[in-house]
């Protein structure tokens, strides 16, 4: 899988990032399920999915496509090979994510107790950042919210992972705040999207270096 100088070959890369994508989907929807808390983009999503009575994978396809505009005004230019690997990601990964929550609520998720599912949560979480950390250092195609932090990471404040999630949270945090004040009630926000703010860059941070340890941020 990998090459005699360290880095992934095509194939390795290739199956780094399927690993990724499937463990970062499996988190998310350990969360979206639970209803304890998901990640911010996450829950953005899902409390704007209730303002508008769309199903999740669109409403997550769209913030997406919102994001790829924005990811090209902070490089401030139209890299179209970025954006249409942003868009590759994104689609199958939003209706996964729908999926496989669909598939743990009819499995009976929502039964588990209370402590128990707090912990699973929370184990939602850090697989989200460990599948982040995988495919943000294969750096083939990545979502756009997670482009989005590696922008902000590596051009702006020199690959500090943990202030550069801050950073990026603002923009969902603020969706949130705007459908509370709009319905009064919020989805998916709960103990989880507290680990998740306060702990999830530190949680890539600690994938990068412990996590497939021999793979490193390429194609920056």
């Amino acid at each position: 899988m990998y090459q005699p100088s360290g880095k992934p070959t095509i194939l390795g890369d290739c199956l780094l990032l399927t690993v990724s994508i499937l463990i970062n989907a499996f988190g998310n929807a350990l969360t979206v399920s639970l209803n304890l808390g998901s990640a911010l983009w996450t829950a953005s999503a899902v409390n704007l999915a209730h303002l508008f009575a769309m199903n999740l994978g669109n409403m997550l396809l769209i913030e997406g496509v919102a994001v790829i505009l924005a990811n090209a005004l902070l490089l401030r230019q139209f890299d179209w090979h970025r954006m249409l690997g942003n868009f590759l990601f994104m689609v199958p990964f939003s209706y996964l994510v729908s999926g496989i929550t669909q598939l743990l609520l009819h499995l009976g998720i929502t039964q588990l107790p209370i402590a128990s599912a707090v912990i699973v949560d929370i184990i939602g979480v850090m697989l989200i950042s460990c599948g982040i950390s995988i495919y943000q250092r294969v750096n083939l195609i990545l979502h756009p919210n997670d482009d989005l932090m590696q922008i902000i990471r590596f051009r702006f404040l020199h690959g500090n992972a943990i202030v550069a999630s801050l950073v990026a949270y603002l923009t969902p945090l603020t969706i949130i705040c705007i459908t509370f004040a709009i319905q009064h009630q919020v989805w998916a926000v709960n103990v989880g999207t507290f680990v998740a703010l306060i702990f999830q860059g530190s949680f890539i941070a600690l994938s990068d270096r412990f996590v497939f340890g021999r793979l490193r941020h390429q194609r920056l």
